[in-house]
């Protein structure tokens, strides 16, 4: 576990280890005035459980990101009928909750890489595996239940013009996990 503390005009990042004992990683001098900004920094960029689903609820998951994300608009067909908007994240940091898997169909066009999950019931695709993250799902952000998403930027992506967009965007990298 993490843990950042203000001593005076320093900020000490520390972890707890096993023992609960206090770690000091490293000690940063940081001015007043920044000292406000900063923590607001580390806040949003702490992973936390966001909770969302369907219009029903049939369809139920938990994702751990930040409270602040980086959310894509994309242009292409299926994105642009369905006016989405959605965040990515590596594909060990989502999962089905209860029996959810059994209310979802697959929807897939084009290269068939991109799996969209929708609900059987009420029709909405509250997360998909995208294209240009094979390995992640990308969550759209209107289906993340009120209250834990602070703060969202959306980027544009050019999924029309998608081979020669997908190599300008820095897209690719958001299902990597931060190393270590």
């Amino acid at each position: 576990m993490m843990r950042v503390v203000f001593e005076k005009d320093h900020l000490l990042l520390a972890s707890l280890d096993s023992q609960l004992a206090v770690r000091t990683i490293c000690k940063i001098s940081v001015a007043p005035v920044t000292r406000k900004k900063l923590i607001t920094r580390i806040a949003m960029s702490a992973e936390i459980a966001h909770c969302g689903g369907c219009h029903c609820r049939s369809v139920r998951w938990q994702v751990e990101a930040p409270s602040s994300v980086v959310a894509w608009s994309c242009n292409c067909s299926d994105c642009a009928m369905r006016a989405n908007i959605h965040f990515i994240v590596p594909f060990s940091k989502f999962k089905l909750l209860g029996d959810s898997e059994q209310s979802l169909t697959t929807y897939t066009f084009g290269t068939h890489t991109a799996k969209h999950k929708f609900c059987k019931i009420c029709g909405i695709t509250s997360f998909y595996i995208p294209r240009s993250n094979p390995d992640g799902i990308a969550v759209t952000v209107n289906c993340v239940d009120s209250g834990t998403l602070k703060h969202v930027e959306i980027r544009r992506f050019d999924g029309r013009n998608w081979e020669s967009s997908y190599g300008k965007a820095s897209i690719s990298s958001f299902s990597k996990s931060p190393e270590k």
